[in-house]
């Protein structure tokens, strides 16, 4: 689903070609068998391992092609920094990779995704507890950073970065934040015309995305501490999808999916977006004239999004030991706590820092200040395993419903049934 294809996004440092004495070689490599990531990723081989004294480690993630040579410089500034080196490889479908490829005994030391396959990778054990293994601590983070990478005691990464999506606006269209739904519903109308290629508002309608309206008024997807813990054919989600089909669906271009959404504002045919700090990248290569803001207010609710940690997960085969291990923690390490770094993500890529000893830093760039405001009303994607079983319905149910092919009530209550349905 396209969630899961967008929502691991990272900046990374641009001066690329600063970096002396570092080499990019195109392995096409993944794996630390020796098995190749081509042909379900780029295979863009991103690092000068084999040039490193210290061990190499295989590195798997999922970026925009925009965000390529942002993580390779990354890679590049940890070799020219210590003993290691780190092989990257970029994957179209993470999860699918993932789950074919670890329990063969082809996955990589690392890979990089958001949380919420913490508790369903643990327990099937595609990620292990580094906890006795690691030099930093989880105190360095914060409180949700850094009990989002723990599982059952077990320590199965490191956070980097906060994610969720917040409003865009043209800035050449729009004139300034709407404080109220009504002040964005009357900016859309005004600027809305179809024919001529131009919309109030482009957001993918997917589980993700969407997440924010549909938990406006007191509905949740899915809580373990609540009873029943399903919570998509409750009065409150239905109100909150129904809300969007009402509100926001009029001005969407028709298809729902990312790519046609996420276009048609980075060409500027859209006065509003719904999109994450990793969309900014896009944004900034497109020379728009964009502005972030938090949502607006809406009437017997609050826009709630789900919230995301980005992070470093630490695969099975990091049990192998050796210097393939030692060299993954180290850039895990490294990625997850240098300052510096973490700044210039936030300056270059919007990403959101975790670091204790950087968030709510007045030095940070506006955009990323207003990513943090969202990240604080919004509220994180639940680890428990049961989550992964909640995803593909809900998104098929969106979809039908986006098209008018299904109500509100009847697209949620289906997807909640065929969900019990697999929990059994």
């Amino acid at each position: 689903m396209e969630r899961r294809a967008v929502l691991k996004r990272i900046g990374g440092i641009g001066a690329a070609a600063a970096l002396a004495g570092c080499s990019v070689q195109e392995q096409g490599s993944g794996g630390s068998d020796g098995g190749t990531a081509t042909g379900d990723g780029s295979g863009d081989g991103s690092g000068g391992g084999s040039q490193q004294s210290g061990g190499t480690a295989t590195a798997w993630y999922q970026l925009q092609d925009s965000e390529i040579p942002a993580r390779k410089a990354a890679m590049q500034a940890f070799e020219s920094e210590t003993e290691f080196g780190v092989e990257g490889s970029d994957i179209s479908n993470m999860e699918k990779k993932t789950t074919s490829a670890i329990p063969a005994g082809q996955g990589p030391e690392i890979f990089e995704w958001a949380h919420d396959w913490v508790g369903d990778y643990y327990q099937r054990e595609f990620v292990v507890d580094q906890s006795d293994a690691l030099s930093v601590s989880l105190d360095q983070f914060t409180d949700a950073a850094a009990s989002a990478v723990q599982f059952d005691d077990a320590v199965v990464g490191l956070p980097h970065s906060a994610e969720t999506v917040t409003l865009i606006y043209n800035a050449d269209i729009v004139d300034e934040p709407p404080e109220t739904i009504d002040d964005m519903v009357a900016a859309m109308e005004a600027y809305h015309d179809p024919s001529s290629s131009q919309y109030g508002l482009a957001a993918p309608f997917d589980p993700y995305f969407t997440s924010g309206w549909i938990q406006a008024f007191g509905g949740y997807y899915f809580d373990p501490e609540q009873d029943p813990a399903l919570g998509l054919d409750a009065d409150e989600a239905i109100e909150g999808l129904q809300f969007a089909l009402d509100t926001l669906r009029p001005y969407m271009p028709d298809d729902p999916n990312y790519e046609p959404q996420a276009a048609t504002f980075s060409e500027g045919n859209a006065a509003f977006a719904v999109n994450g700090p990793w969309y900014l990248a896009t944004l900034n290569q497109s020379d728009l004239n964009y502005e972030v803001a938090t949502f607006p207010e809406i009437d017997g609710g609050e826009v709630t999004p789900y919230t995301g940690i980005s992070m470093w997960y630490f695969a099975d085969a990091m049990n192998e030991g050796g210097a393939a291990a030692t060299a993954a923690r180290n850039f895990v390490e490294w990625f997850a706590t240098n300052e510096d770094h973490a700044t210039r993500l936030a300056e270059e890529q919007g990403a959101i820092p975790v670091l204790d000893s950087l968030v709510g830093s007045d030095e940070l760039p506006d955009h990323v200040q207003t990513y943090s405001q969202t990240v604080s009303q919004g509220v994180p994607m639940p680890t428990d395993p049961r989550m992964n079983k909640v995803w593909s319905p809900l998104e098929n149910a969106l979809i039908e419903a986006f098209n008018g092919d299904s109500s509100a009530k009847d697209a949620l209550t289906t997807a909640a049934e065929e969900i019990r349905s697999n929990w059994e």
